[in-house]
């Protein structure tokens, strides 16, 4: 069944981040056992991500960290749903592997190859045909007096509400240096074009094609009702100060800091580092969204 791959080694990623036990456990582990068993059958050397093998009990294959997998390793499959792609993704930006998604989640925007059909769509793709999408990072930091007390990246969005057990929070916005205005309200969702179908839109923000380079302001629960989403380009600074509200954090799609203090500063500048995403021959954004958001049910 051997077949030419232009991908000589291949990370499989899981869900990495915690030990999985029980009938999931089983499951997803079974799910990789699967998985890797066909791609050696096609040829390919296939590694574990080193927490997917120790969370997932397989210890009987070849490990590799995540900075091995990135300056090692030509392809990675992520066998889980967009949670497990998103931590994975920001993490190996900077390498330049692109990563295919198998999705074993709920929904699947950037994990968008069913299980059920991986044989029939991945055998292709490995020999070439296939689709890139490359997604743009957001570089977030919180300043305090002057000195960054957080970074991360975040490929959704940076969140930044108020505390579970106070009102709300009064946010001064900047652009560029601009100010945009103060706001109030339960928080602010800077969201990047991946992030606009989470968080985002919940929140009644819109829709962005992941090839806009921009990002959208979206206030959560405004006091002012005239406070809408703004999108925006994403190549200039976007500032939030915190001027009132106790208990206020930030978080950077699941990266957070709590307690932030008044005058403290979010500070959000595009990442220099993309995500390469491959998708089957024909894929369409388009048709992820119809999937996903079952667009036109019960239309003949």
């Amino acid at each position: 069944m051997k077949m030419p791959s232009q991908f000589r080694q291949i990370a499989l990623v899981g869900k990495y981040q915690s030990t999985i036990s029980g009938p999931a456990g089983a499951h997803s582990r079974l799910a990789l056992e699967e998985i890797a068993h066909y791609l050696m059958d096609l040829g390919c050397d296939v590694v574990l991500e080193a927490d997917t093998a120790s969370n997932m009990g397989m210890g009987s294959y070849t490990t590799l960290d995540v900075e091995g997998i990135g300056k090692q390793c030509d392809l990675c499959l992520v066998v889980g749903g967009d949670g497990t792609m998103l931590g994975i993704s920001r993490q190996l930006a900077q390498y330049k592997v692109p990563l295919i998604g198998i999705n074993q989640g709920r929904l699947g925007f950037i994990t968008d190859i069913p299980f059920g059909q991986y044989k029939a769509v991945l055998q292709p793709m490995l020999s070439g045909e296939y689709e890139e999408d490359q997604r743009s990072l957001i570089h977030g930091r919180v300043m305090r007096d002057g000195i960054c007390v957080f970074s991360a990246l975040a490929m959704n969005d940076v969140v930044v509400n108020r505390g579970a057990s106070s009102g709300m929070v009064e946010l001064r916005v900047e652009v560029d240096g601009h100010f945009v205005a103060n706001q109030r309200a339960d928080g602010l969702i800077i969201a990047s074009p991946t992030g606009s179908t989470a968080y985002s839109l919940s929140a009644g923000g819109p829709l962005m094609h992941p090839a806009i380079d921009g990002w959208v302001i979206v206030p959560i629960a405004p006091h002012t009702l005239s406070n809408r989403p703004l999108v925006l380009t994403s190549a200039g600074e976007i500032a939030v100060e915190i001027v009132a509200g106790r208990d206020a954090s930030a978080s950077f799609d699941t990266q957070s800091l709590a307690a932030l203090m008044h005058g403290d500063r979010i500070e959000v500048t595009r990442s220099e580092h993309k995500v390469r995403f491959l998708h089957p021959k024909g894929w369409s954004y388009f048709d992820t969204l119809r999937q996903k958001m079952h667009w036109n049910e019960g239309v003949i």
